[in-house]
């Protein structure tokens, strides 16, 4: 397997500019996911290190090797699909081996390397099924054994999971990260599912607009994210925004929202007036009879284990994941708490969080990447 290194890659068509300088590298053996809505440029980054699309501008490194205006096929990388692109009138050993049979490896070893992927997939048993029957898990399965057998430096897949109903998804979540365990694949997955991304990648790139708005472990980007935009794409439900005005200097622990003061992590930089916004965690928010920070139950969501009470304040909406034996009725008066040491402080304006304790190691992480 190798490093994927991308520095700087941009891509226009015409106007309209898909991918705006990119900078973030895939270490051996790493599985990062590009992780953003529809028209992102995830795909279209993908499609790059594919050399299925040319670069505007920048640099790809295969394994340290400049190959940003090679060929696909000079680059030894395998692409899985979305929509499997199996040939219909093979059955699955013909499916897998035929990359193989492309490249003129002798029959003996085509069916050697074919019999142990299948087993490392768990589809031996149906070798010499046709795949047109095939449920769509397994299709999936086989549209992976096709990659993996050639045994390529690294193994970019795009929204692979897009077409299976959520029973199967869930389990081909566990089933490619088990894999990727086994093998150690160099590996670059794209899609707009944060529960795939989170539940997968060691590392994630959040895209907006065809930049990159975070890159960092899932836990780094759920607990200290980036931007509003991040905190709102990650988490279900999203982060809670909390909007107030106010100027605050360089070490300011306490934020005023209406007549309670808040405490927060420490800034590391003064703020100019002007407004702001207040992230919380729906996890990290409490209620309490003593809280000057009131407002009113304004609905519930129950979740089995757990339940959703919105609550309307000053600042807006906040959302407390709490115990599901807990009761509330609407209307009724609560005071709030929150985790003070979990707080995101964000300009309301620019949409980037302003830097403090909580995010010391994740602006350095962003700027390694930026």
């Amino acid at each position: 397997m190798a490093e994927i290194r991308v520095e700087h890659l941009r891509k226009a068509f015409g106007e309209f500019v898909a991918v705006q300088d990119s900078t973030f590298t895939v270490e051996d053996g790493e599985f990062l996911a590009l992780l953003g809505p529809s028209g992102c440029g995830k795909t279209t980054t993908l499609r790059m290190i594919a050399g299925l699309e040319l670069p505007t501008g920048g640099t790809i490194r295969l394994a340290g090797e400049d190959v940003t205006y090679r060929r696909a096929s000079e680059r030894d990388i395998a692409f899985v699909f979305q929509l499997f692109a199996l040939y219909p009138h093979m059955n699955v050993r013909k499916n897998i081996g035929f990359p193989l049979l492309a490249q003129g490896v002798p029959k003996a070893q085509i069916k050697a390397r074919v019999e142990e992927t299948a087993r490392l997939l768990q589809i031996d048993h149906i070798l010499d099924h046709p795949v047109s029957g095939l449920a769509g898990g397994d299709r999936q399965r086989v549209a992976l054994g096709r990659a993996i057998v050639r045994r390529p430096m690294c193994f970019l897949m795009d929204e692979p999971l897009g077409t299976l109903d959520a029973e199967f998804r869930e389990v081909m979540v566990r089933e490619l990260r088990e894999l990727h365990n086994r093998i150690h694949a160099t590996t670059v997955y794209v899609t707009h599912d944060q529960i795939e991304a989170m539940a997968m990648a060691d590392k994630i790139a959040v895209m907006n607009h065809g930049v990159i708005e975070q890159f960092g472990t899932p836990q780094e980007i759920y607990d200290r994210p980036a931007s509003i935009y991040v905190a709102d794409f990650i988490g279900s439900p999203p982060m809670n925004f909390i909007r107030f005005k106010a100027g605050l200097p360089k070490g300011a622990r306490v934020a005023r929202i209406g007549a309670a003061e808040v405490e927060m992590p420490e800034l590391r930089r003064d703020v100019a007036p002007g407004e702001l916004a207040l992230g919380v965690r729906p996890e990290h928010v409490r209620f309490s009879d003593a809280s000057p920070l009131r407002g009113a139950v304004y609905g519930s969501e129950y979740l089995g284990t757990n339940q959703i009470v919105t609550v309307e304040i000053e600042g807006g909406l906040v959302r407390a994941r709490l115990p599901a034996e807990q009761s509330f009725s609407i209307g009724e008066p609560v005071g709030l708490t929150f985790k003070s040491e979990r707080l995101s402080l964000f300009d309301a304006g620019s949409g980037r969080v302003i830097p403090s304790v909580l995010h010391e190691g994740a602006l350095r992480q962003e700027a390694r990447h930026g």
